[in-house]
């Protein structure tokens, strides 16, 4: 798993809404690193980085709601929870494919075409979900959720001015 990373110029005294803008900032642009070739199912670990991203982001959103604008706020959450429920749904298969690879290593060749058949459904579900997270992530272009992002951290920016 990715590690997080750290939030430059944060500190016990640093500001709530500045600190809100420096988390959110660092977060988002977390979330949009790991959205790279997530699509490839070679690499599931792509997956579990990005869905990792959002529930980052998510708790820093819902932790610093007061530094946001309550409409956007909303907006975006709603937005980020799309994503990361697109790609839980990738994931499920992909850990079930992977463990049954492991599981066909240890057990009897004569039992292997009966999960070999149980994997290809699951490589059914899996070119299924990857395909409901391709349109997640075209919503998410098409919905401008960096842009969005990048407004809430200006209106948390603003707050510190003001």
């Amino acid at each position: 798993m990715a590690k997080a990373s750290d939030i430059p110029g944060l500190r016990a005294d640093t500001p709530f809404a500045q600190a809100a803008a420096r988390t959110v900032q660092v977060r988002a642009r977390e979330l949009f690193e790991h959205s790279a070739d997530v699509l490839d199912v070679t690499d599931i670990e792509r997956v579990h980085d990005m869905r990792v991203a959002t529930r980052r982001l998510r708790a820093v959103l819902e932790l610093f709601a007061p530094c946001f604008p309550p409409d956007e706020l909303k907006v975006v959450l709603r937005d980020v929870k799309a994503l990361a429920d697109a790609l839980g749904a990738r994931r499920d298969p992909d850990v079930q494919i992977a463990a049954l690879a492991d599981l066909a290593e240890h057990v009897d060749p004569a039992d292997r075409p009966g999960l070999q058949a149980f994997s290809d459904r699951l490589r059914a579900e899996q070119r299924e979900a990857n395909a409901v997270l391709a349109d997640a992530l075209a919503q998410a272009g098409a919905d401008e959720l960096r842009t969005r992002l990048e407004h809430l951290v200006v209106a948390a920016r603003d707050q510190v001015a003001a």
